[in-house]
C-alpha cells in the first residue's frame, strides 16, 4: 500500500501544483515586478526600478492608513479573543440551549464583509443621529464602529475554535486541579489556558491577519471618510491602485509593502506563541 502510494504520489500532487502555480506562485511574481514598473495594464509595462517605492514614502495618507490599521488591529485582537474565549468558557458550563446559543454567535461570520458594513452604518449612523452626529463625522467615530462591527462578526467564529479547544481538555486534569484545593481562578490560569494554547495560537493569528487586511467592510461604513482619516490599509491600496490615474505601479508598490508587513507580523506572531507553548 505504502508503495503505491509512493508511486502515484506524483499523479495526485501535480493537477494541485499546477493549478497553485497558475492561481498564485506567478500572480505573485508578476506583482513583484510590476512593482517596478509604470503600467496602466500588463502589456505596457515599463521598468522604472525604485521610483514607486520612493512614492510611497512621500504619500501621508498611506503612513496614516498603516498606523490606524496598526491600532485597529491591536484593539481588534485582544477585544476578538478575550470575548471569544469568555463565551467559551460560559458554552461549556452545560448550560441549556447551549447549541443555539452557538450558531446565534456563529451567524455573523456567514454575511458579507459589504452587506455588514451597510447594516452597521444604518444601525451606528442612527444611534449617532441622537447627538447628531454621524460615522463620518470623525475618524474615531469610524474607528470604533469598525471595532464593534469586527468583534460582533468575529467573535462567533473563534469562539467556535476555543470551545473546541476547551473541551479537548482531559477531565481528569481538572478534577485532579479541584482535588488539590485550585480555585476557579487558579484552574484558568494553570490548567485551562496552557491547554488551549494551540487555540490561541490559531485565534490570534487570525485575528491578526484579518485586522490587517480588512477592506469590505471599511468600504462599506466609511470609504476611508472624513478626507481618507478613516482609511485602513487594504483601501488605501486600492483606492491609490483605482482612484489615481498613473499611479498603478504605486499602488502595486504598496501591496507589495503590505504583504511583507502581513507576513511579517505572522511570523512573529506565531514564533512568539510557539515558544509559550514549549515553556508551558
Amino acid at each position: 500500500m505504502e508503495k503505491a502510494i509512493k508511486k502515484y504520489f506524483p499523479v495526485f500532487v501535480l493537477p494541485t501544483l499546477v493549478a497553485f502555480t497558475i492561481g498564485f506562485i506567478a500572480p505573485f511574481l508578476l506583482g513583484i515586478y510590476l512593482s517596478f514598473c509604470k503600467f496602466t495594464t500588463v502589456t505596457d509595462a515599463k521598468f522604472i526600478g525604485f521610483k514607486n517605492y520612493t512614492k510611497i514614502l512621500e504619500d501621508s495618507t498611506f503612513f496614516h492608513a498603516t498606523w490606524y490599521t496598526a491600532l485597529f488591529t491591536i484593539v481588534t485582537v485582544v477585544l476578538i479573543n478575550v470575548l471569544a474565549f469568555a463565551v467559551a468558557l460560559l458554552l461549556t458550563k452545560g448550560i441549556k440551549g447551549t447549541n443555539i446559543f452557538r450558531t446565534v454567535f456563529f451567524m455573523p461570520n456567514l454575511i458579507g464583509g459589504i452587506v455588514l458594513g451597510y447594516i452597521w452604518q444604518l444601525l451606528l449612523n442612527g444611534i449617532l443621529a441622537i447627538v447628531g452626529k454621524t460615522l463620518t463625522y470623525s475618524s474615531v467615530y469610524g474607528f470604533w464602529g469598525l471595532v464593534i462591527l469586527m468583534c460582533w462578526q468575529q467573535i462567533g467564529y473563534m469562539m467556535i475554535i476555543y470551545v473546541s479547544g476547551i473541551q479537548n481538555i482531559p477531565g481528569e486534569l481538572i478534577e485532579a486541579a479541584k482535588i488539590d484545593g485550585a480555585s476557579p481562578s487558579q484552574i484558568l490560569k494553570s490548567v485551562t489556558i496552557p491547554m488551549v494554547m494551540p487555540s490561541i495560537t490559531i485565534c490570534t493569528f487570525l485575528t491578526l491577519t484579518n485586522g490587517f487586511k480588512l477592506f469590505d467592510q471599511n468600504l462599506a461604513l466609511t470609504n476611508g471618510a472624513p478626507s481618507k482619516m478613516s482609511e485602513m490599509l487594504a483601501l488605501n491600496i486600492y483606492n491609490t491602485f483605482y482612484g489615481r490615474t498613473g499611479y498603478e505601479g504605486v499602488g502595486q508598490s504598496k501591496a507589495v509593502v503590505f504583504f511583507i508587513i502581513v507576513g511579517l507580523i505572522a511570523l512573529i506572531q506565531n514564533k512568539m506563541t510557539t515558544s509559550k507553548e514549549v515553556q508551558q
